[in-house]
Formats: C-alpha cells, structure tokens, sequence
C-alpha cells in the first residue's frame, strides 16, 4: 500500500510533540559504564526491544526524518491493538555500508520500547514497513559530540571514534558480524539548538570478551 505524504497540520504536530516529550523525563536503553577515556567510552547495554523502520535513501538526514515519521504513526496509535506508546529516547539511525557520499543507501531507524512494551511491543500496521528488533546484551563504544547531527558531521564523528579505538585496547574489537558500520543518536527535539547531544554507536565483539566486563562503575 502507498503511504499519503503527511499534511502539513501532521507535520505540525509531529514538530509540536518532539518539543513537548522531550522537555519531559523520558525513558532510555540501560546500561552500565565499563571504560571511559576522555573523548569515548565502552558501555554495555543490557537486553532492550527496538521498532525498526528500513529507509532506502542516500541522506542521512532525510532517511531520519522519514523513518521517524513512521515510527512517529506507530507511537500514536497505528498498530494493532491501537495501542499509544510513550516517547523514549534517543532516535537512533543505523548506517548500512554501501555506496554514496555517506557511503550508504540504506539506514534503518529505531525507536526503544519503553518498559510496558518491552516483553510484548504492539504489532505495527503492514503499511508501516516496521520491524520489531529483540537485542542481546552487548558492548557499545560511544563518542558524544554536540549541535546537530548532518549529513556533512555524521562521518566525521564515526571517523573520529574509529580513530579514537585504534590507539586503545578495543582497536580490533569493532564488531564485524555487524551489518551496520555505526550508528547515530539523538537526544534532543529539532528545535533545542542549545545544549543538545548526539552520540555515535559502534558495537564491540561480545559483552562477555576480556575487557568488556560490568565493572559497576556507573549504572544507567
């Protein structure tokens, strides 16, 4: 079935309540902090339930943004038990390997269940193209960086962390089992242009390889 493209009333909704649930306290993936040095750190995250929305497009930006929209139907109630799932954060936009400026043509973008849907998440109307993800508990490396995440700063951040691991212990520990080469997440509503976060994801062989232990440091 062919999706309608979204009035311009739902796409002022749709900005009006990205500013809403993200002044609120919102749920996030837990995970506990194994190493941190001063530009990255390993996390490992525990076991979570994703949605998933596949997105062929060369730009990062513009496949977020219709990935979201989808997930965004979903959340509101375009599923099969009509269900209303509460925002969580962040929207994280994986990136396929392929060809293109970004060096993909595919994205696929995710939305964390909360709590009440984690075990069982509602089923997504076909014409979504969505996709329940079930993830393993797993190690992360993690680079912050601030403003807005683009089509032209989204590599150089991921360059930036790759280059960050090689000069440590984890410098051959990028997971290559991984159909993504990172991911992008981000925090913030489209209209915080203050103090916003971003971070880039590239996961790390095996939460339970030497050096990648829950040490307790810190929790979240």
């Amino acid at each position: 079935m062919k999706m309608e493209k979204p009035k311009k009333s739902s796409l002022f909704f749709l900005c009006f309540f990205w500013v809403f649930v993200f002044s609120n306290g919102i749920e996030t993936p837990q995970y506990t902090v194994i190493h941190t040095e001063s530009d990255f750190e390993i996390r490992l995250y525990r076991e979570s339930s994703w949605m998933s929305a596949p997105v062929r497009e060369i730009s990062f930006e513009k496949a977020t943004k219709q990935g979201f929209h989808r997930l965004f139907q979903y959340i509101q109630g375009a599923n099969l038990n009509n269900s209303r799932v509460s925002m969580t954060a962040p929207v994280l936009t994986s990136i396929v390997p392929g060809a293109g400026p970004l060096h993909s043509s595919a994205y696929f973008v995710r939305f964390y269940l909360p709590i009440k849907f984690q075990a069982t998440p509602p089923l997504p109307l076909p014409e979504l193209n969505l996709q329940s993800e079930a993830w393993a508990s797993h190690c992360i490396a993690v680079r912050k960086f601030s403003g807005f995440a683009r089509d032209w700063n989204v590599v150089k951040e991921a360059e930036k962390l790759a280059a960050s691991l090689s000069r440590t212990q984890w410098a051959n520990s990028t997971s290559s089992e991984s159909e993504y080469a990172y991911s992008i997440a981000q925090y913030n509503s489209p209209f915080r242009f203050i103090g916003r976060v971003n971070e880039v994801w590239v996961d790390i062989v095996g939460s339970k390889t030497e050096g990648c232990q829950s040490s307790g440091v810190a929790a979240y």
